[in-house]
């Protein structure tokens, strides 16, 4: 089973900082596409992955937004995914804040745990794809090959100062699925 994990926010859509009420996207409307990610879903589900969507949430536990909203959030992505012809596996989102000590928030590595309990998996064949430290750090403990993207909260001179280096740095997800498609990142 060829497996490749998924942050949300600054991969899959517009990271909400900055530019929404509270910087999460709390309701349906808050939620846009980037360009081309729809379409690197649906490349990445033609070629036979399985995708799996971790992300930290935190905005529930903050009292901004509740789990019914991200229920709307998550079918209307699932929705326009699954219309474009790609497909997730399944998603797992963290509702806690860092101080709440749960074992699911990234960079800890409940999220992988809970998202493949049932599954064989050796996480060193896989990529986790995010685009912050915390999905680069999360990736890394776990085992999976990491690949930041430039569309989300990062920049390039960030990553200097992070403890945990990607093993690899693409400017969106689009990009990074044409490289591993194209069979770079076999070599990984």
């Amino acid at each position: 089973m060829k497996i490749i994990f998924l942050d949300r926010d600054g991969v899959i859509n517009k990271d909400p900082a900055g530019w929404t009420k509270h910087s999460y996207v709390t309701c349906p409307g808050d939620f846009h596409f980037l360009p081309g990610a729809k379409e690197a879903i649906k490349k990445l589900t033609d070629a036979g992955y399985e995708i799996i969507v971790l992300s930290n949430q935190a905005g529930i536990s903050r009292g901004y937004y509740n789990t019914e909203a991200l229920k709307a959030i998550n079918e209307k992505m699932l929705k326009e995914i699954t219309a474009s012809g790609g497909r997730i596996r399944s998603t797992h989102y963290c509702h806690h804040k860092t101080d709440d000590g749960c074992n699911c928030r990234k960079p800890k590595t409940g999220l992988f745990e809970m998202a493949t309990k049932a599954m064989k998996l050796d996480f060193n064949e896989t990529f986790f794809i995010g685009d912050g430290s915390m999905d680069v750090e999360a990736g890394k403990k776990v085992g999976c090959k990491t690949i930041l993207l430039l569309c989300g909260k990062s920049k390039l001179e960030d990553v200097k100062a992070w403890k945990y280096k990607p093993d690899y740095i693409k400017k969106d997800l689009s990009e990074a699925v044409d490289w591993l498609l194209e069979g770079e990142g076999k070599d990984a």
